[in-house]
C-alpha cells in the first residue's frame, strides 16, 4: 500500500486572523486527514512538530516514501496584506509525477473552495520540501491567513479539505477513496485456509500477506463488498465475507 510522508507547517510565527497560527491550523487538518487515510488504505508518517523544514526533509528523505505532502497557509506581500485569496500547490517541474498530484489536488480543492477560478498548480524551483525530497513532492498553499474570507474557510471547512486532499493522494494511486467508519474490530472466519490481505480490492490485485483464519484485524472502512484492514502493522483489503465484525 502507498505511503506518505505529512508535513504540516511548523510555522507557528505565522498568526492567523482571530487568533491561532498556520502551524496550529495545519496541524489540525493533519488531524482530520488522518482517518480517510487509513479508511482509503493509505499508511502515513507525520513529521516532527518541533524539527523545521530542513528536518522534516531529512525525515522524510531517511526513509521510502511514495508522496511527502507538505501543508501550508499563505500570506500576502505587506503592501497586499488582507487583499488576496486563492490555493496554490505548488510541484516541481522536473517531475511529471509531482506536476500530476499538484494537478490534481488543485482539481479537487477547485470544487470545495468559493473561488475555484482561483485555485492553481504551479511549479516552483525554490520551494525545498518539493524540490528537494527523495518522494514525489507539492506543497500545498491553502488560503491565506491574512485575509478575513479565507480564514473563515479554513477554519470551518477542515474536515472537506481533509476529505479533498485524501481523495486526490487516491486518485494519484489509483485506489478508492474510502469515507472512514468508526474503527471496528474483525475476526477473519474461514474455512480453515488464510484470507488474502490484498493491495486493491480486487481478486486479481497482488497478496500483501495471508491472514490466518481466526485471527484479529482492524476494520477503517469498506468499499464494494471489501474491507479495509490492518494486521500485523500492513494494511490492505480483505474481502467482507471472511470477516465477522465485532
Amino acid at each position: 500500500m502507498p505511503t506518505v510522508f505529512l508535513s504540516p507547517s511548523t510555522q507557528e510565527w505565522n498568526p492567523y486572523l482571530g487568533g491561532g497560527n498556520e502551524e496550529q491550523y495545519m496541524n489540525l487538518l493533519a488531524d482530520r486527514m488522518e482517518p480517510y487515510l487509513r479508511a482509503s488504505g493509505i499508511r502515513y508518517v507525520r513529521n516532527d512538530p518541533d524539527r523545521n523544514v530542513t528536518g522534516a526533509i531529512a525525515d522524510s528523505n531517511a526513509d521510502s516514501y511514495d508522496v511527502h505532502l507538505a501543508l501550508h497557509s499563505n500570506a500576502a506581500p505587506e503592501d497586499l496584506a488582507g487583499r488576496l485569496r486563492g490555493i496554490d500547490v505548488y510541484y516541481s517541474p522536473y517531475s511529471t509525477a509531482s506536476e500530476r498530484l499538484a494537478v490534481v489536488t488543485a482539481n479537487d480543492l477547485s470544487r470545495i473552495y468559493p473561488l475555484p477560478d482561483a485555485v492553481r498548480a504551479r511549479p516552483t524551483t525554490t520551494l525545498a520540501e518539493v524540490n528537494r525530497t527523495r518522494a514525489v513532492a507539492i506543497l500545498a498553499e491553502l488560503g491565506y491567513h491574512d485575509n478575513e474570507q479565507d480564514v473563515a474557510w479554513i477554519r470551518n471547512h477542515l474536515t472537506p479539505i481533509a476529505a479533498a486532499l485524501v481523495e486526490s493522494l487516491c486518485d494519484y494511486f489509483g485506489i478508492p477513496f474510502v469515507t472512514p467508519v468508526a474503527v471496528v474490530r474483525g475476526v477473519v472466519v474461514t474455512d480453515g485456509s488464510g484470507l488474502n490481505l490484498r493491495s486493491f480490492p480486487s481478486t486479481s490485485a497482488g497478496i500483501i500477506t495471508s491472514i490466518p483464519n481466526g485471527a484479529d484485524v482492524t476494520v477503517f472502512g469498506s468499499v464494494n463488498g471489501w474491507y479495509v484492514v490492518s494486521y500485523d502493522g500492513m494494511t490492505g483489503y480483505v474481502y467482507g465475507d471472511y470477516v465477522v465484525i465485532g
